[in-house]
């Protein structure tokens, strides 16, 4: 019987861990995340006070009725060297081939403050074609005024 409650993990019980010690392994410190690396939309903090917006900024002057592939495809293209270094490193990073966009709309709410609001993605490459491509920013509702902010994956 003996033999049979040790087989099946009985016996003899393990000693109680010294007091103190924490038996739960340490949780690693969370680390700000650094946008320039890692990608991603700013949040409605980013465009709170005006003359304050993100300074990573690109200006693209189009019309309602362009598409998310029109404006990925715009993004792509090579700029001149009168422009920003910032806005040539939007260049390269849409033109890396497994690179994903990811569209948003800020804009103010009735009470003033910024909503950012996802409403499209798409693919550096357009073999690589996603349902979101032909959507033009009237579809999605865009208003003259509000931001574009496009995230880089």
């Amino acid at each position: 019987m003996a033999e049979t409650a040790r087989r099946q993990g009985g016996g003899r019980p393990l000693p109680p861990p010294p007091r103190g010690v924490n038996q739960q392994p340490p949780r690693p410190k969370t680390e700000p995340v650094d946008r320039e690396k890692t990608g991603g939309h700013h949040t409605k903090e980013d465009y709170a006070v005006r003359g304050k917006e993100p300074k990573d900024e690109v200006q693209i002057y189009t019309w309602k009725d362009a598409n998310l592939r029109e404006l990925t495809d715009l993004l792509k293209k090579p700029l001149s060297s009168a422009v920003v270094l910032k806005v040539k490193e939007v260049s390269v990073a849409a033109r890396r081939r497994d690179a994903r966009l990811s569209f948003a709309f800020v804009y103010p709410d009735k009470n003033g403050r910024f909503i950012v609001r996802q409403v499209g993605q798409t693919m550096s490459y357009p073999n690589r074609k996603q349902p979101d491509d032909s959507k033009t920013l009237a579809d999605l509702h865009f208003e003259i005024g509000d931001y574009l902010d496009v995230a880089i994956y």
